[in-house]
């Protein structure tokens, strides 16, 4: 008789809250609330990413230039690291401009250049590099720094590995450990200097 009453009560404001008009709102509220706020984050989540695209274009813009110049290749000197150490080699020393450059929300350490020279404008290679990861998921892959000399058609890339959430099935990784790798791209050619 107790149980009896315990289920009863507990049901009496479900039939209440279905009995009432403006119940329904309250219901369908309920069931329509976790789809808004899934698309809410999933549109913020795209937003950005293309924030994050938009910012790593900018910023192997600025340093394309450097090459474009040819002060990549002959005035890279004084270039000093986080710790106030001049960098000796010509990669890192790219890599620290390239990184003074970047905006704030992309951080340097998941950053990835490789810079190339090419025969021809059609021969310069586009395609999204395919990364290898050791078993603590760091990248295991080496890029290249090959400037290249007066009159090079140069491909400088910036390879970028950005961390997203995935709600409900919205899935926009496309590397392990929820990123997605963002690439910029510059083709040049090397002005005479």
């Amino acid at each position: 008789m107790v149980t009896r009453w315990r289920r009863a009560s507990a049901v009496r404001p479900i039939l209440s809250i279905l009995k009432d008009p403006h119940g329904a709102a309250v219901i369908e509220f309920a069931l329509a609330a976790p789809l808004l706020i899934a698309m809410l984050v999933s549109t913020l989540e795209i937003a950005l990413v293309y924030l994050a695209q938009e910012g790593l274009e900018t910023a192997v813009e600025a340093s394309a230039r450097y090459v474009l110049t040819g002060q990549a290749q002959t005035n890279f000197k004084g270039v000093k690291d986080a710790s106030g150490n001049v960098i000796t080699t010509p990669q890192a020393q790219f890599k620290a401009y390239a990184c003074s450059v970047l905006p704030p929300m992309l951080e340097c350490p998941n950053l990835y250049i490789d810079v190339t020279t090419a025969t021809s404008y059609s021969a310069s290679s586009l395609t999204l590099p395919t990364f290898t990861y050791d078993a603590q998921g760091k990248v295991t892959n080496t890029f290249n720094y090959a400037p290249g000399t007066q009159g090079a058609i140069v491909v400088v890339r910036f390879m970028y590995n950005w961390p997203v959430i995935s709600l409900f099935g919205f899935d926009i990784a496309n590397q392990p450990k929820s990123r997605r790798l963002l690439l910029a791209t510059s083709v040049l050619k090397s002005e005479g200097y």
